[in-house]
Order: structure tokens, then C-alpha cells, then sequence
């Protein structure tokens, strides 16, 4: 029984989504074209779950590069209209489209002319009439079995808001990197904002030793810098090789005089590298790639002096990983 209802509830639900598909119209259209015209910001409201959904939308819309914010309709009749500016769009959200508080709101809208787009379940309903776009998220039935909770309409409401933030979103031409401005923090942020040259190692970090040092020096270089690697320049200060802590375990097995040897004798040739204005999450991907902890950081690719080392390490630290 239990399975059995909650199967029932995803698919009343899925249904209302579904019979959405067929709304997205001219009205749909002129939403978007409403939005992208204004010079302020979408003013989101609504009450009860409808204003739980609209404050879900509102945050959708501000962080796809649609300037908005939820403004509480009950709050707003006891002063927060003042919230409200003549170059806003408002945007408000009602099932039946009767909402009291919202109804009393309205003659402040329309004495500031502001835009209203209704996202409702009332095409005739106060609210609809008010609108200049009315947007049809009506359902066949809530997924409540009692008809009351608001289920099925809050879950159209959210997916129509949805599609209008997407649909904004394309014609704004929003990118990965708009994008990570405005989610600096937590990993998402950081994996879209933070590039290899913020996590390198420069200057009196960065290991090297050159071709002629023996490796009883270079073991020192690497110990020292605690990257578990060394590069090997040459006298120009151009990367030609690299040491790692493995390439040691390797090679003392095949050199008895293995601390009297050059670090050109051990070294490997043609080290892996990246660019400094790369995504730090790239550089993951290519120390996986090839099952390496570290990469050289040069300014672009024919380079041949590096300007830093970024570690696996590193990227862990920041979380990127």
C-alpha cells in the first residue's frame, strides 16, 4: 500500500509536468521578453507553498543572471512594497489565483505600472486578470488524496519557474563563468572559479635542480620542497626534465652510485604541464589522466620556462577535488 501510493504521487506529479509542455506558448514567450526589458529586478511573491516556491524561483532566477528577489505579500502590505520599484517586474504565484494578500497588493502594482506575469491555476481568477502574462500551471488533481495539500500545483509552479529561468538564462547568453562569480563558495564555486596559476608554486617553493647536479643534491631539492619531485632545467632555465620520489625507488636499483649521478642520467624527459589560466578541476582531470600527482604551470603552450608547479596535494587542500 505504502509503495503503492507513493508511486501514485510521482506520477499525478510527472503528469502535471508533462501536461506543462503543451502551455509553453506565445505567453511564455512574452514572459521572457518582459524579463529581458527590465531595467530592475523580478519581484517574486506569494503565499503559503506557493510563496516556498516562489522563493525557490526567485533564487534560481538571481543566480542565472536574472536579477531578483522574494517579497512576502503579507510583509509587503505592512511596508515592504517599499521594496518595490517602478522598473520592476513582479512576478506573482497563486494556484487559485485568489490569494487575499495578493489581491492587495495588486493596485499598488498597477498605481507604480509595473509588469505582472502570474504563474496560476486560474485562468479567470482576480490574479489572471490582473496580469499582462498569465502563465497556465493548472493540474487534473493534487497528489494529496484529500485534495488539500498543494502538491501536484506547487511541483508545475516550480517546474514552469524553471523553464522561464532556463529560457532566460540561453537568451542572456550566461556562462560556466558568469556562473562561478556568482557561486564563489563551497566546491561548485571553486571548481569553476579557481584556475592553476591561484594554486601553483612559485618562486623559492618551486623545485629545480639543474642538469649537471648530482642526485645527492637533487634528493635534498625534492625532500626539501616536500612535492615528492624535482624539475631538471638546463642552463637557460628551461624545463627539460623531471625527478619524481618514484624515479628514485626505480633507479637505485639500477644504480649501485646512484647519489654520484647527474640529474640529466635520471631524470625523465618531456614532463607533463599545463596552462596557468586553466580551470584548477582541469588539472585534476590530468594528473588522473595519466596517474601523476603533479603538473608544470607554464603561460601558454610553446613556452619552455616555467612558471610554476601545482600539486595534487594542492588542489585537495582547496578543495577542488
Amino acid at each position: 500500500m505504502i509503495i503503492e501510493r507513493a508511486k501514485r504521487v510521482l506520477n499525478i506529479e510527472a503528469e502535471a509536468i508533462q501536461q506543462l509542455v503543451d502551455r509553453i506558448n506565445e505567453d511564455f514567450v512574452r514572459a521572457v521578453e518582459l524579463v529581458l526589458a527590465c531595467e530592475g529586478k523580478v519581484v517574486v511573491t506569494g503565499v503559503g507553498k506557493s510563496g516556498i516556491i516562489g522563493q525557490k524561483i526567485a533564487s534560481t532566477l538571481a543566480s542565472t543572471g536574472t536579477p531578483a528577489f522574494f517579497l512576502h505579500p503579507t510583509e509587503g502590505i505592512h511596508g515592504d512594497l517599499g521594496m518595490l520599484e517602478k522598473k520592476d517586474i513582479v512576478l506573482a504565484i497563486s494556484n487559485s489565483g485568489e490569494t487575499d494578500e495578493l489581491s492587495q497588493i495588486l493596485p499598488v502594482i498597477k498605481r507604480y505600472g509595473n509588469k505582472l506575469i502570474v504563474l496560476t491555476g486560474g485562468a479567470t481568477s482576480t490574479l489572471a486578470r490582473a496580469g499582462d502574462v498569465v502563465l497556465d500551471v493548472s493540474i487534473k488533481e493534487e497528489a494529496c488524496p484529500l485534495g488539500l495539500a498543494p502538491t501536484a500545483s506547487t511541483t508545475a509552479a516550480l517546474a514552469m519557474g524553471d523553464a522561464l529561468a532556463v529560457a532566460l538564462l540561453e537568451k542572456r547568453g550566461f556562462k560556466t563563468e558568469d556562473f562561478a562569480i556568482l557561486h564563489p563558495g563551497g566546491r561548485l564555486g571553486k571548481r569553476l572559479l579557481l584556475k592553476v596559476s591561484d594554486l601553483m608554486h612559485v618562486g623559492e617553493e618551486f623545485p629545480k635542480v639543474y642538469e649537471d647536479t648530482l642526485m645527492k643534491e637533487a634528493l635534498v631539492e625534492i625532500t626539501s620542497k616536500r612535492l615528492g619531485v624535482t624539475g631538471v632545467m638546463n642552463a637557460g632555465e628551461e624545463l627539460v626534465g623531471v625527478i619524481t620520489d618514484g624515479d628514485l625507488r626505480r633507479t637505485l636499483e639500477r644504480y649501485p652510485d646512484f647519489l654520484e649521478r647527474t640529474a640529466a642520467e635520471i631524470m625523465i624527459r618531456n614532463p607533463k604541464w599545463i596552462e596557468a589560466d586553466i580551470l584548477a578541476a582541469q588539472a585534476v582531470q590530468q594528473m588522473e589522466e595519466h596517474a601523476i600527482t603533479s603538473l608544470f604551470v607554464f603561460d601558454r603552450a610553446g613556452d619552455k620556462i616555467p612558471r610554476g608547479i601545482i600539486h595534487l596535494h594542492d588542489l585537495l587542500k582547496a578543495g577542488v577535488v
